[in-house]
């Protein structure tokens, strides 16, 4: 091979190269999104199916729910039909500690469920509280991975705060299995605790699979939320670099609203159809 030979493949190898790394990153619409079923919390007791299915039309193709009966209850085998019909996948529900038995693991992953993610744990009083709740992550993740799910956790805003010399958050990703327990990043809690997000994600990106996109008008003195086009957090921005950091769901919640919470929930789903990421 001649030595101009050699450098016009190198040429064409590197260019090659840089296409399609700019192509994985270009800008582009969502294929799939999701919502947090908490979202609807005034529906769902009345009707969970006449919800989900008016969630389903609006465009979310993923659910996640939450409580100690996260399939409304239907039987394995009903679930799976009835989403299947709507054309919507469960991937995951918020559940206590105290009720993420083995008995729930196994009928989420029969009816298809990739996650169960613990939805709350509060302050912890130092460096060994936290730990000891990474220990029970740790526990729960083993019971999930036997009937290959994931346990994970959902932050609030305390988990980002810096207290006595720490962040919560920090210590449970440093002290969890990462074949075991994985991480739903809430955008909306991150940025009211004034955590850099993005920073955050590119630091512990292959940690986070799954993130809340909800809305804030306001952080101070009280965070105030609000519907995903109305507010100050830049979700362009804070999506686009989740995507580039390997976030495999992205999931709208919302838990106060201007109006009607279905209504806000049809905003959203437009929000989420128009992004470009």
């Amino acid at each position: 091979m001649n030595r101009r030979f050699f450098l016009q493949k190198t040429v064409l190898a590197t260019s090659a190269i840089a296409f399609a790394s700019s192509n994985l990153f270009a800008a582009k619409k969502l294929d799939k999104f999701g919502c947090q079923l908490y979202s609807v919390r005034d529906k769902m007791p009345k009707d969970a199916k006449g919800t989900m299915e008016a969630l389903a039309k609006m465009g979310y193709k993923q659910f996640e729910s939450y409580s100690s009966d996260p399939f409304w209850g239907m039987s394995a085998t009903e679930a799976k039909t009835f989403l299947g019909n709507i054309g919507v996948d469960m991937i995951s529900s918020h559940v206590g500690m105290k009720d993420t038995t083995e008995e729930l693991i196994s009928k989420a992953a029969e009816v298809g469920l990739k996650y169960i993610i613990c939805p709350y744990i509060g302050m912890q009083s130092g460096m060994d509280g936290w730990k000891k709740v990474a220990d029970d992550f740790n526990e729960k993740g083993e019971l999930c991975n036997k009937y290959g799910l994931k346990f994970g956790y959902h932050n609030h805003s305390y988990s980002f705060a810096f207290v006595n010399g720490m962040k919560g958050q920090m210590v449970l990703l440093d002290n969890t299995d990462p074949e075991l327990v994985c991480y739903e990043l809430d955008m909306c809690w991150s940025e009211a605790a004034g955590e850099n997000t993005i920073a955050h994600m590119e630091k512990y990106g292959n940690r986070y699979e799954l993130c809340h996109v909800k809305q804030l008008i306001e952080k101070e003195p009280k965070p105030i939320q609000t519907d995903l086009a109305d507010g100050i957090i830049d979700y362009d921005r804070l999506l686009t670099a989740a995507r580039k950091n390997g976030m495999k769901y992205y999931l709208v919640e919302q838990e106060q609203y201007p109006g009607d919470s279905l209504e806000s929930m049809k905003s959203n789903a437009e929000f989420m159809k128009n992004l470009n990421i």
